[in-house]
């Protein structure tokens, strides 16, 4: 690779002969046919990592539909990606930038950021991996939102042109000028703008009416089994242990923050669909002795990311709650101000705030106009973490300038949805067959 010392000349051209090594037009290619894995196979080794108990759970989420199948499938993408030619260009990738990934926090200023906000499978890795994730995942969640494939075609299209144009806006920029760049509201639209104002009411006080329950005068979080239970003392207390080591991934002046807050309950809680079966606690903290002021923290298990088994990147072989941490520092904007990590027992965990002014896409936003303004945004925010964690001036050189790489894209986004949808029929077929065990969903 070119040193980021280089010219920005030098850069730029760096990025232009990488497409002898893989060219823009051929990143439309998608060949089932060279598959050397059974998608069942990959689904079935990742669960053997998880709860078994928990396992059905997460079957059933995936089974609600092709676009549920492709969120909880990344070891499946990871897979066929690794087998795909590559640019060769590396950038800290989110890993798993679908559609539901995106969406509103709290910045450590108080407003309201519209970001990647989920880096359970981040890594040092191809940049176009993500794009073709996310691309994938505009056809799909589109489809499921009524509309036709011209219109998700469309949708990847913008997706692809906004974000070569912001690279290429990026490598002119100062360096720390990029660093520091927020989207612009122009960028977020309308259906942002809604998802903003959703977030806008998910306070941690919205959480202690929606979490908890009053019992011998005491806040205690409200069982709803098994979504939502209180794990044995001795976990709880296990956990409560864990925030000493946490503390030391905090900076003073988070550290300051922490220490006006008590902890009261803890529980245990199922996430989301890719993490269900990962153990993931939340505790609910008071600051002083009142019930006023409440705060709670989740303390995620971090588990390799599904890209490890296909990059080198010394990544794989640190602290996954930190690698976790540092992927998303990384590429956010601003970050989770209370963001670390933690060992529990023999696991590594990430530990942040939960659902503070936290929002996500709906799918009925993404009908009609609203999937194309959605990906516009997508593109932005994508090229920003790109831009950020890697060299925009060697991507941009690759990309161009004309329309090449967004056609290949929007060619490969619709192709390998067909393909997931395939597979999806494929997993349905191994849960009838008792192959897969699912039960209920519980959403």
């Amino acid at each position: 690779m070119i040193s980021s010392s280089s010219s920005l000349r030098e850069r730029i051209a760096f990025g232009q002969k990488r497409r002898q090594v893989l060219r823009r037009s051929d990143q439309a290619e998608w060949d089932a046919k060279k598959r050397k894995h059974d998608p069942v196979d990959i689904i079935r080794a990742t669960n053997r990592e998880r709860i078994p108990q928990l396992v059905p759970i997460k079957m059933a989420r995936m089974s609600a539909s092709p676009f549920g199948f492709f969120r909880g499938s990344v070891s499946l993408m990871a897979t066929d990606l690794s087998a795909m030619q590559s640019t060769g260009i590396m950038a800290q990738i989110c890993g798993d930038a679908h559609v539901r990934n995106l969406g509103a926090y709290a910045g450590p200023d108080g407003r309201l950021i519209f970001d990647l906000n989920d880096f359970d499978e981040t890594i040092r890795a191809p940049w176009e991996w993500d794009l073709k994730r996310l691309a994938a995942s505009l056809v799909l969640a589109g489809r499921e939102a009524r509309n036709r494939d011209r219109q998700c075609r469309e949708a990847v299209l913008m997706c692809a042109r906004t974000y070569r144009n912001k690279m290429r806006e990026f490598s002119l920029m100062a360096c720390v000028e990029v660093a520091k760049y927020r989207i612009h509201r122009q960028f977020l639209g309308r259906l942002c703008s809604s998802v903003l104002q959703r977030a806008e009411r998910a306070t941690p006080a919205h959480s202690l009416v929606k979490l908890t329950t009053t019992r011998g005068g005491s806040r205690v979080f409200r069982e709803r089994k098994p979504m939502l239970m209180h794990p044995p003392r001795s976990k709880a207390r296990e956990v409560l242990q864990s925030l000493e080591k946490y503390r030391g991934t905090l900076s003073p002046s988070s550290q300051h923050l922490l220490n006006f807050y008590r902890p009261v309950d803890v529980a245990f809680k199922i996430v989301g669909t890719g993490s269900v079966g990962t153990h993931d606690y939340v505790i609910l903290h008071f600051a002083g002795d009142g019930t006023s002021d409440p705060m709670f923290l989740q303390v995620k298990e971090a588990v390799q990311s599904a890209y490890a088994p296909y990059v080198k990147s010394p990544e794989t072989i640190m602290h996954q709650g930190e690698r976790v941490v540092h992927g998303q520092r990384l590429m956010q904007f601003q970050s989770d101000i209370l963001l670390g990590w933690t060992s529990l027992a023999q696991g590594e965990y990430l530990v942040r705030q939960l659902s503070d002014h936290k929002s996500a896409i709906q799918d009925d936003d993404l009908q009609g106009s609203g999937l194309t303004e959605y990906a516009i945004t997508c593109g932005a925010v994508l090229a920003r973490g790109h831009a950020r964690s890697g060299d925009p001036a060697v991507i941009a050189g690759y990309l161009g300038t004309n329309d090449r790489w967004d056609k290949a894209l929007a060619k490969f986004a619709v192709v390998y949805a067909d393909q997931t949808t395939k597979d999806y029929e494929i997993f349905k077929k191994a849960i009838r067959s008792g192959k897969i065990p699912a039960g209920q969903a519980y959403l």
